[in-house]
């Protein structure tokens, strides 16, 4: 859907719509910039979780 971005986890790209399988996509987001800190969030929530689980 256009005005959806979606972060590509195979090539770290925003992408505007969904361009690329759905396999390989993380979103979608409101907005660009939600898109591109899509990783470092996903990064941050399982770092967090492995810590509750000690």
């Amino acid at each position: 859907m256009a005005g959806d971005f979606w972060f590509n986890t195979e090539t770290h790209e925003v992408e505007e719509g969904r361009q690329s399988d759905w396999s390989k996509l993380m979103g979608p987001y409101g907005s660009r910039d939600e898109a591109a800190k899509a990783i470092e969030k996903a990064k941050a929530r399982n770092k967090a979780w492995d810590a509750d689980e000690d």
